[in-house]
Parts: C-alpha cells; sequence; structure tokens
C-alpha cells in the first residue's frame, strides 16, 4: 500500500493578503493545515541602524514609513522617547493634536482593515466604501503636513505646526462642476476643526454602512465565526496587543492603563470580545472606530476653546522663526546648528509606547550623549501577533490562512522594519 505524505506549500509571498511580502510554507494534509511556517524580512529595510546613523531630528520620517497604515502612532512613540531623554514635555495643545491625529490615524488603519479584510474573504462594496472615509480623512493629513501619508507631524517638543484655519477646496473640473462642486466644498468653509466637526458628525451613519453590509451577513460569519480563536492565555503567552488582546476578552489598552497625551482627560470605552475569534476581533474594530470618533469631539471641542502654543521655546531642540533670526545672531548660529548637526541628547536609556491601532508599538532609545542615538530597538505589534500563527492556524483550512492573515491586521514594514 502507496504512503501517503503531507505535502508542502508556499503561500506567498505574491498574495495579496500579505502585501506581497510574506511567505508562509504551509504543510498541508490535503486541505487541512498541519504547520506553518513563516518566512519574514522580504521587506526590511534597515529602519534602526539607518536611525543611529542620523541627528535624532532627521529620522522621524522614518517611523511613518514602518507601519504605513498608522503614520502619526509610530512618530509618537519615537519623538515620545526623545522628550523622556530630553526631558521636555510638550505644550498642552500640541498634546490634544496629538491625541486627536492618534485617533483619526487610528480610524485611517481601521478602514483600511475592514476594507481589505473583507476583500480577501470575497466583500468588494466594503473596500469602496471604506476609501470614501478614508480620503475625508488624508485631506487632514495633507493640511496640516503637506502629505497625504508620510506627514512628518510630529517633533520633539509639540508639532510642527498649528492646525490650519482654512481647508482646501475642490476646483471645478471635467470631473467637479455645479452641484457636485458645492455638494464636495460644503464642510470645507470654514476651518480644519470645523470640517473635522462635520467628518465626526457623519462618521457613525457611515460605520452603520460597513455593518449592514458585513455584520450579520451569513458569508461574512461562515468565514470569520470560530475561525481562529485566541484564548486569552495564548493572547498572553505570544505577548498580543491590541484588537488581538482585547478581542480575547482583556481589557488591556495602555490609553487607559499607562495614559500619555492627554488620554486621561478623554471619556471613552474600550470594547472586547468574547470568543476572540476572527468575528469578535472584527467586531472590536468596529467599535474602536467609534470610540475614536467620540475622542476627536473631545478634543476638537477643546481646541476650538483653547489656542496657544503648539511647540516648546527651546532653541537647542526647535528652530527660531524668520523673524527671530533677522533680529539675532544667536537665532541664526541656533538654526544652522540644528539643521546640521541636530541636537545632543542626555546619556540615557527610555522606552516610550503608544498604544498603535495594531498595539503597542514601542520605542527602545539608547543616548551615550551624541547627536544620534547610540540605539533604535522598535517594538512591532505585527512581528508577535506574525510569531503565533503555527499555533492559531493548525488544524484549520487553507481558506481560514488567509482569514487569519487578515485578521492579524499586518503591515510588513513594521514586521520586518
Amino acid at each position: 500500500m502507496e504512503e501517503i505524505r503531507n505535502y508542502t506549500m508556499n503561500f506567498g509571498p505574491q498574495h495579496p493578503a500579505a502585501h506581497g511580502v510574506l511567505r508562509l510554507v504551509l504543510e498541508m494534509d490535503g486541505e487541512t493545515i498541519v504547520r506553518a511556517d513563516p518566512h519574514v524580512g522580504l521587506l526590511h529595510r534597515g529602519t534602526e541602524k539607518l536611525a543611529e546613523s542620523k541627528p535624532f531630528n532627521q529620522s522621524i520620517g522614518y517611523m511613518d514609513r514602518l507601519d504605513y497604515v498608522s503614520m502619526m502612532c509610530n512618530e509618537h512613540a519615537y519623538v515620545r522617547a526623545i522628550e523622556n531623554l530630553l526631558g521636555i514635555e510638550a505644550p498642552i495643545r500640541a498634546q490634544y493634536i496629538r491625541t486627536m491625529f492618534d485617533e483619526i490615524t487610528r480610524i485611517l488603519n481601521h478602514l483600511m482593515w475592514v476594507g481589505s479584510n473583507a476583500l480577501d474573504l470575497g466583500a468588494m462594496a466594503v473596500f469602496l466604501y471604506a476609501f470614501r472615509e478614508r480620503e475625508e480623512l488624508m485631506d487632514v493629513y495633507e493640511a496640516v503636513s503637506g502629505a497625504r501619508m508620510h506627514a512628518t507631524y510630529y517633533r520633539p517638543g509639540g508639532v510642527y505646526r498649528d492646525l490650519p484655519e482654512q481647508m482646501s477646496k475642490y476646483r471645478e473640473s471635467p470631473w467637479h462642476k455645479g452641484g457636485d462642486l458645492k455638494r464636495l466644498n460644503a464642510w470645507r468653509e470654514g476651518s480644519m476643526l470645523d470640517y473635522l466637526t462635520e467628518f465626526t458628525n457623519d462618521f457613525p451613519a457611515r460605520v452603520d454602512e460597513y455593518e449592514a453590509l458585513l455584520t450579520n451577513n451569513r458569508i461574512w460569519k461562515q468565514r470569520t465565526v470560530g475561525i481562529g480563536v485566541v484564548s486569552p492565555e495564548q493572547a498572553q503567552a505570544w505577548g498580543m496587543t491590541g484588537a488581538m488582546l482585547r478581542g480575547s476578552g482583556i481589557a488591556w489598552d495602555l490609553r487607559k492603563k499607562q495614559p500619555y497625551a492627554m488620554y486621561d482627560k478623554m471619556d471613552f470605552d474600550i470594547p472586547v470580545g468574547v470568543n476572540g475569534d476572527c468575528y469578535d476581533r472584527y467586531l472590536v474594530r468596529i467599535e474602536e472606530m467609534r470610540q475614536s470618533n467620540r475622542i476627536i469631539q473631545q478634543c476638537v471641542a477643546w481646541l476650538k476653546a483653547n489656542p496657544g502654543p503648539v511647540m516648546v521655546r527651546n532653541y537647542k531642540v526647535v528652530p527660531p522663526s524668520r523673524e527671530e533670526m533677522k533680529n539675532d545672531m544667536e537665532a541664526l548660529i541656533h538654526h544652522f546648528k540644528l539643521f546640521t548637526e541636530g541636537y545632543g541628547v542626555p546619556p540615557g536609556e527610555t522606552y516610550a509606547a503608544v498604544e498603535a491601532p495594531k498595539g503597542e508599538f514601542g520605542c527602545y532609545l539608547v543616548s551615550d550623549g551624541a547627536n544620534k542615538p547610540f540605539r533604535v530597538h522598535l517594538r512591532a505589534p505585527g512581528f508577535a501577533h506574525l510569531s503565533s500563527i503555527d499555533a492559531i492556524v493548525r488544524g484549520h483550512m487553507l481558506a481560514d490562512v488567509v482569514a487569519m492573515i487578515g485578521t492579524y491586521d499586518l503591515v510588513f514594514g513594521e514586521v520586518d522594519r
């Protein structure tokens, strides 16, 4: 009698669910997974070593390119680490702006996740719906930084500049004219905060639309309910954070447990799952979008009522204004020194973490007193999550691996670094 053997299958790296840079080697018995071996490193950019070769203030842009769907949250961890070593703190208005943009980033991330995860499992319309709202929030990124993705907006000591008083408007073109143009510009008559007020009033109804397409959809539930169950014990043992941990029923969130920026002043809830499956993690992320919307509304109300500086007054880390440089030779020297050499940071080590959309994103920073870091190490949530894939998908079918990769919400810029 002929012996029946398992066979090995390469899943990726071309598979779209893995962003083209994950190679999974699957050992299979028929269509059942016996073992999954993730091969990472196809997107390795050497970010940590690059950051160690440049002045502190020249590596903020590298952070945007780690998890390139959660740009400002990555910046936040790195900038907070530098501030810890320098012993400075951003003004309160800058802290509110950071809190608001962290939550805008969380919504951007979860919109990308719900759209792409649905697409992986065969639902096309949700992707188009989610990108409609992403475009509106990308306009906010562009308004403050000039870039729609890689903002480099957070700086040690605050943020690059205050919020704009006017949102850019659509102009007449062959694609936008007449009543359509008026509708597109309806939210753009006032300041950026007015625009965000309109967006946050409208957004809950948009989330309802995503739920109408997915939450009670029987095909969606067949693909996600009971799939990829992660017990609370497994989640903790594998170092899971974010929705992966909360989906298993553990209410751990750095915004509540170790508050930073202005989160201790915010009123919001932490959604948790019950069964720890793909469906629970979907529900957790949907509710997180609603909670982020609440936080943005609270920040907008405070920022409208409280003007003030958004950067510390410290020439060591902040360039002087043009007016100051014209009248003060010392300010001019500080300007050149800052942009050529950067600044020395007192010797020491620190770890700063934020509750990024995918989980705990942390930056371990060591300074030896020079103008560039002695050591930068980044704690990416996706790397810890991917490590567990073998333990979670064993016994599942091949199609469930796609659902599992989707629910991990992986971005390989941060996994491979």
